[in-house]
């Protein structure tokens, strides 16, 4: 890291006469050219050809942390890429412990056409930072050391009025495939009182929100076998059973006439949410048209008895990924082919297990298969539990009256459809998840022109810095 510029207020420049949003506006520019050197690295995890980038990620973010005034900053080497770890304890031993998570690596950029500014060069246009990673996750990673420096100059203290680590991941963008053994091995350094994960979004730039539950995943191939070869269709056809037909046909009892899964015990142990948050849902300023506009589509679809958020927040989904069979090349191929398959995915809601689904779709299939056929699923790794954080947990009310005081407006709730491996903290840690999140629903994560608007991160780094106070005060 040498000759690197140092763009973290370090201890001795904190002015204790300074509010936080005081400190914030006037710290703003030299936080946002780190950021930008930070956005700078191609740390894609899923590249191993950049495998070196995502570990160069991971000693810069390390030396943030210490220029940030952190005592203790490891990088934590895992079989494949690096976290990094810091710990900054409050000076009261009674204080809250806090474990702030997020990630450092990427996605990919491609299509590299479609970016109006080269990925790996961010830069601010109409006040939006633009580049890969700015919203997911580094910008939001980023916002806390500002913020966390805010809170020490707003309140004239040497240290945090909560115990605050760290932990950001290197693998999360590639499944997190090492994280939960992680978390397992390091569980004593780790412990807390709640996790604050910065990985989320925002209901609208000036409707704040958090977010109380993700979504699980399991997902799997399914391989329709027939016969050893492809037959000629006019040697054979009509007279023999053609896999991809019946594949189709398969495919298309996964659902009901209502849009309701219909796999046996697919429900089974599904926790429904009650009367005060769904009264909550139907509050947020929603408008349908401009969500199908969001999803390039004209009409909702789904399970009847459900709005359009519960489908994608609070109810589990079948989908079918992707579908081959047979000849897919140019010009024609009479065959009856000899195998046909499928890519499915299942999002999971509150108390379903990924072994449980997984079984019921393991027997669907089987009882679903024709005769003369051999179906096989195989799965992605464990799958993703599904999390949620109860309306009444405390750390969440403190997160609301920060982001409260930051926005000036109540701050309302929202879920998530995704997953990612909170379950894993919320598990391993046994500690309640609170989201501190600040990407917008256009802030296009994961495609190109990611981008995130600059006062939104100045907003969630407002957030942090009250979020410790909050959180102390109530302990």
């Amino acid at each position: 890291m040498e000759g690197r510029r140092q763009h973290w207020p370090s201890v001795g420049r904190v002015d204790e006469a300074q509010d936080v949003r005081t400190f914030i506006d006037s710290n703003a520019d030299q936080w946002l050219a780190g950021l930008q050197e930070w956005l700078r690295i191609p740390s894609q995890s899923g590249d191993p050809a950049l495998a070196g980038e995502v570990r160069r990620s991971a000693e810069w973010l390390a030396t943030a942390l210490r220029e940030a005034g952190f005592p203790t900053v490891e990088v934590w080497e895992t079989p494949g890429l690096p976290a990094v770890y810091a710990e900054w304890p409050a000076d009261d031993a009674g204080a809250p412990v806090a474990l702030v998570y997020g990630h450092h690596d990427v996605q990919p950029v491609e299509p590299l056409e479609q970016w109006t500014a080269p990925p790996y060069d961010p830069v601010v246009v109409d006040g939006r930072l633009l580049g890969r990673g700015a919203a997911d996750d580094k910008g939001q990673v980023a916002m806390h050391l500002l913020g966390l420096r805010a809170h020490l100059a707003a309140t004239g203290r040497s240290a945090p009025a909560a115990t605050v680590k760290v932990l950001v991941e290197g693998e999360e963008e590639s499944g997190s495939p090492h994280f939960v053994d992680l978390l397992r091995a390091q569980r004593e350094r780790l412990r807390c009182d709640v996790v604050v994960v910065s990985d989320t979004g925002l209901w609208r730039a000036d409707v704040p929100s958090t977010v109380i539950g993700l979504r699980g995943l399991v997902s799997c191939q399914l391989d329709l076998v027939a016969r050893d070869v492809d037959l000629h269709s006019g040697s054979f056809g009509g007279a023999v059973l053609n896999p991809a037909t019946a594949l189709a046909r398969m495919l298309a009892t996964l659902h009901d006439e209502s849009g309701h899964v219909a796999v046996p015990g697919f429900y089974d142990s599904v926790l429904e949410p009650g009367e005060e948050e769904r009264a909550m849902t139907a509050a947020l300023p929603y408008d349908e048209a401009q969500w199908l506009a969001d999803a390039h589509s004209t009409v909702p679809a789904g399970e009847a008895g459900w709005s359009t958020l519960e489908r994608v927040w609070v109810r589990p989904t079948a989908e079918v990924n992707g579908y081959w069979a047979g000849h897919t090349g140019a010009g024609t191929k009479t065959i009856i082919p000899r195998e046909a398959h499928a890519k499915l995915s299942f999002r999971l809601v509150a108390a379903q297990e990924p072994d449980q689904v997984r079984a019921a779709v393991e027997a669907w299939a089987h009882a679903a298969a024709p005769a003369g056929a051999t179906v096989t699923l195989t799965w992605e790794g464990d799958g993703v539990r599904p999390c949620a954080t109860p309306l009444g947990t405390p750390a969440l009310q403190a997160l609301h009256r920060a982001m409260a005081r930051a926005w000036g407006t109540d701050v309302l709730v929202t879920r998530e459809g995704g997953s990612g491996p909170e379950a894993d903290l919320q598990d391993v840690l046994e500690a309640p998840l609170v989201y501190l999140g600040v990407s917008l629903p256009d802030s296009r994560e994961h495609a190109p022109n990611e981008n995130v608007p600059v006062e939104m991160l100045l907003k969630g780094a407002e957030s942090a810095a009250y979020f410790w106070s909050e959180l102390a005060a109530q302990a």
